[in-house]
């Protein structure tokens, strides 16, 4: 996921992104622990998606206060 394509969201769609990251970060964890895991890559990829979206959803609130 590109930060252009995130932070043309609304923060709604912010929100639900980050929602859908969180599950899907679940679900690596949970496969890699029972060893159904094909690409481990993919785990690193969710948590810097997840931290970019968190940031730029951050940013967009502090541009809204001020």
């Amino acid at each position: 996921m590109k930060a252009a394509d995130v932070r043309a969201m609304s923060a709604d769609q912010l929100n639900d992104e980050l929602a859908k990251l969180k599950k899907e970060q679940f679900n690596l964890r949970f496969q890699k622990a029972t060893g159904q895991l094909e690409k481990s890559s993919r785990i690193l990829e969710v948590r810097r998606d997840i931290a970019r979206v968190k940031t730029i959803a951050r940013q967009k609130a502090a541009e809204a206060k001020a």
